[in-house]
């Protein structure tokens, strides 16, 4: 059995229009998703082996103010990845490691936690994570696999889901008006 993470980078800031997409940082509502996502995610109890993450400047703002203190690699393939490259990079980086965080993108993320929930698992979880995976969202999975090499679709069930605004309503989404 293999435990996987998956955290969507938070909020984005969009000031400056003049950088590339991989270079946007965090706004002042990303900083704060990220780190009450971190400390959620410490007080759970888990740890994590490694951190798989993209390198983008909002991904590792994202984990510099989540303040997760877990090993971290970051891997190119996975900025704005689908699911199928998503897990090959599971299965070439995740080695020995019994729990893997992976930090990165939307829609990658999402489909990834969507393909590899088995049809018989799906449930009250599995809708919510389909009907949207926002920013600074967490899910945990569980993988029937004894090696990442064996990740593949339909192999896992979703354990746990938290998004920014379950912990604070005041993250929830924005409201015009």
């Amino acid at each position: 059995m293999k435990r996987l993470g998956l955290m969507r980078h938070a909020k984005s800031d969009w000031d400056d229009l003049s950088l590339r997409d991989f270079d946007r940082g965090l706004n002042e509502r990303g900083r704060k998703g990220a780190r009450l996502m971190g400390k959620h995610i410490r007080q759970q109890g888990g740890s994590w082996d490694m951190i798989i993450a993209s390198p983008a400047e909002r991904v590792k703002r994202t984990l510099a103010a989540s303040e997760l203190p877990f090993p971290v690699e970051f891997d190119e393939r996975a900025y704005l990845a689908d699911s199928t490259t998503l897990m090959q990079i599971l299965s070439e980086k995740a080695g020995d490691a019994d729990a893997v965080l992976m930090l990165g993108h939307n829609p990658g993320l999402q489909e990834l936690a969507l393909d590899l929930v088995a049809p018989e698992a799906e449930g009250d979880l599995f809708g919510e994570v389909l009907t949207k995976y926002p920013t600074a969202a967490y899910a945990v999975l569980e993988l029937a696999i004894d090696d990442w090499a064996d990740i593949e679709s339909g192999c896992g069930k979703l354990v746990y889901f938290a998004r920014p605004r379950d912990l604070d309503p005041e993250l929830g989404p924005e409201r015009v008006g």
